[in-house]
């Protein structure tokens, strides 16, 4: 896939043979009294890929994710669900499709286990059942929530309301997850468990991941594409190895050391 808009140096990766799930195509947004938002953007979620969108705040990042996951309506272009737009789904097919943490997400004024039953919603028919009642648990487990299912998710500190944000997600099982800033008020620690979850949720049900990070070097380590975006537009979009320092210089105007280290890139800001 190339970018609408590429820098002179930027070497683009030749796209996947894989079909992509969802996948914007030359989306263009803005909004009253603004400059344009995005700027004919193409990305694609694709199954067993873990792609991270980086840049500058206002860069559009979060805009793109709002129109991969149907909340918002591209100006130009469209957002494809297989070879349908995302328009023309229903919205059950879109939420047994795709699953959206949002950069401020709002927990319900229930318990933390009702919380992320809600997750499950797309496919309970009368009331949930044991099948149900076991992927809450096995989540809640493994992001170390279990404990938190029987509290108010409105009573939570910052940090746990984002892994049961994260674990609301997960519950969903859909195909494709998109991730805005998921790891808001999450230490280190948490930080690692919870990529390293999404990354084991990717490889163990082939599905597609998109997140909207800051850390790069966070996404060097868990995710294995890397969309950077400025102004608006895509600049850069392929594996690790397009990041270097002159990347890092075009996109967020400082220079900076890329090292290997441990088997994988670092960047070093000078």
């Amino acid at each position: 896939m190339s970018p609408a808009k590429s820098a002179p140096m930027a070497p683009i990766e030749t796209p996947s043979e894989k079909r992509a799930v969802v996948a914007a195509a030359q989306v263009s947004h803005g909004y009253r009294s603004a400059r344009t938002v995005l700027d004919q953007v193409s990305l694609e979620a694709e199954p067993g890929v873990f792609t991270a969108v980086l840049g500058t705040n206002g860069s559009g990042k979060s805009t793109l994710l709002s129109c991969m996951d149907g909340l918002l309506k591209p100006q130009e272009g469209t957002v494809l669900v297989g070879e349908t737009p995302i328009d023309r789904i229903s919205r059950g097919a879109r939420a047994r499709t795709i699953a959206l943490v949002e950069q401020q997400s709002i927990l319900p004024k229930t318990t933390v286990y009702d919380a992320l039953m809600l997750g499950r919603l797309p496919y309970v028919r009368y009331a949930p059942d044991a099948e149900d009642r076991r992927i809450v648990e096995e989540v809640a487990g493994q992001l170390g929530i279990g404990d938190l299912l029987p509290r108010r998710a409105d009573h939570l500190s910052g940090g746990e309301a984002q892994k049961v944000a994260i674990a609301r997600t997960l519950v969903q099982r859909t195909p494709v997850l998109l991730l805005d800033e998921p790891l808001n008020n999450l230490d280190v620690a948490n930080q690692l468990e919870c990529m390293a979850l999404v990354r084991k949720e990717i490889d163990r049900r082939n599905i597609a991941a998109i997140a909207v990070m800051h850390d790069i070097n966070l996404a060097l380590r868990f995710c294995n594409r890397f969309a950077f975006m400025k102004d608006g537009r895509l600049l850069f979009f392929g594996s690790a190895d397009i990041i270097d320092a002159d990347l890092i210089e075009t996109v967020y105007g400082i220079e900076a050391d890329v090292i290997q280290h441990a088997g994988r890139k670092v960047v070093i800001p000078c």
